[in-house]
């Protein structure tokens, strides 16, 4: 289904605060809401979906960008869960987007150090499982 971009971080609870080009969000659960581009995923190992981007990327506006670094640095420091939004261009000449959301997936902050960061995401049950199993130890 295709969303606008509040659509889609409304439907994890989240208000952007750039309504055209938000990166990031903090949900009402607690949870950092990415606004992830289709082409920066990459699949490591069966289960996990990637997503590495860097703060510096030339198109990424200054204040959305300090945004964001603060709330990798929450999701990190706090192990928060991270929920997805992709963006897809819809087409090139126009720069139109078009937003998805994965509400199946829930990602975790693997690695940030101020510029390039990390996300793993997985499925929801397997995520679930993992905190289970770990918290019987």
């Amino acid at each position: 289904m295709n969303l606008s971009l509040i659509d889609a971080f409304g439907s994890f609870g989240a208000k952007p605060g750039n309504r055209q080009r938000a990166l990031s969000a903090i949900a009402a659960d607690g949870a950092l809401v990415l606004n992830c581009e289709q082409t920066h995923f990459q699949h490591p190992e069966r289960g996990v979906l990637r997503y590495e981007d860097r703060l510096s990327r030339e198109s990424v506006d200054a204040k959305d960008a300090e945004l964001l670094r603060q709330h990798l640095t929450l999701a990190r420091d706090g192990e928060l869960p991270v929920r997805m939004v992709v963006t897809f261009l819809a087409q090139q000449k126009t720069r139109a987007r078009r937003y998805h959301v994965r509400p199946d997936l829930v990602g975790r902050v693997v690695t940030f150090d101020g510029d390039l960061f990390t996300v793993d995401f997985e499925r929801r049950e397997k995520a679930d499982e993992v905190r289970v199993r770990s918290g019987r130890k």
